[in-house]
């Protein structure tokens, strides 16, 4: 009797213990947060937010607090200074848009952003590297489905350039615009030199509740679809910040993953300053 009444007792010993802890968390300073880039031919654009706190509200009222419409920006290329502006685009997430008008992104160049709001100061620097095509792309059905698959690619990286890669893809009729899928950007540290082939997935949106995207075909694309690919060559450093940002993305509500830090290009904020250069095919999917 003795050996069971011993641990009930501890029982009741521990839970009368408990205690209410209040804890007071430090104010969360805001930064000026990046997302956007210069495309070869293109002006730069880039949407502009305040950071936020992790235990901050995040719904439909607070997030107009977060943008940021009252700044100075501007690129520059060591020549000229190109003063970006607001602008509206419905196709991108965040539709709030500021565009340069000037500076036409061009191979090989180096461009410098400079973003001036509330008295801080957020810089971040990118080249745009010369674009390495892919060698060919198609459509391969996977296993055990009858007409869902992902898209392939076969790619010859150049030996010596040190640069790195991000893919786009859409359903032509279908995508509104040109989407990561996860795990979208990649360098050429263990591939330099080489040819071989890849495959992505169909991205969606987060939190989607499109009938594709619910109904076990998540992911996939399938036959009869027409899939744009945008595959745009880009720098070392951006693909560090598209990986590791990707990697808390996953481990967002795992208490067992490790913290880690996003590697931004952005000194005195946080985000994405990134130089693209694209180039397109076209898969049809049969």
């Amino acid at each position: 009797m003795k050996k069971y009444l011993i641990p009930f007792t501890l029982t009741l010993f521990l839970f009368s213990c408990t205690k209410e802890i209040s804890i007071t968390l430090p104010e969360v300073p805001k930064k000026i947060v990046v997302d956007g880039g210069i495309y070869a031919g293109d002006v730069a654009e880039i949407n502009l937010t305040w950071s936020t706190g992790y235990f901050d509200p995040i719904d439909s009222a607070s997030l107009a607090n977060y943008l940021i419409q009252s700044a100075t920006a501007y690129v520059t290329d060591g020549n000229l200074v190109d003063t970006l502006h607001l602008s509206y685009d419905p196709l991108r997430a965040i539709p709030i848009v500021w565009k340069g008008a000037n500076i036409i992104g061009q191979a090989g160049h180096t461009y410098v952003l400079t973003v001036i709001a509330d008295g801080q100061t957020a810089t971040a620097t990118t080249k745009i590297y010369p674009a390495v095509p892919l060698d060919s792309v198609w459509f391969r059905i996977e296993p055990n489905q009858d007409t869902l698959g992902f898209a392939w690619a076969h790619l010859t990286d150049p030996v010596g350039i040190g640069n790195g890669y991000r893919w786009f893809s859409k359903r032509v009729g279908v995508d509104d615009r040109f989407r990561p899928p996860f795990g979208s950007a990649f360098d050429d540290r263990f591939i330099e030199g080489q040819s071989f082939d890849f495959a992505y997935n169909r991205p969606s949106d987060p939190g989607s509740t499109a009938p594709e995207d619910t109904n076990g075909q998540a992911g996939f694309f399938k036959v009869g679809d027409v899939i744009a690919v945008q595959f745009c060559t880009i720098g070392q450093a951006e693909v560090n910040f598209f990986r590791t940002f990707e990697e808390q993305v996953g481990n967002n509500g795992n208490p067992f993953a490790a913290p880690g830090e996003i590697e931004t290009n952005v000194h005195g904020g946080l985000g994405i300053f990134c130089g693209y250069n694209p180039s397109y095919d076209t898969i049809y999917c049969h």
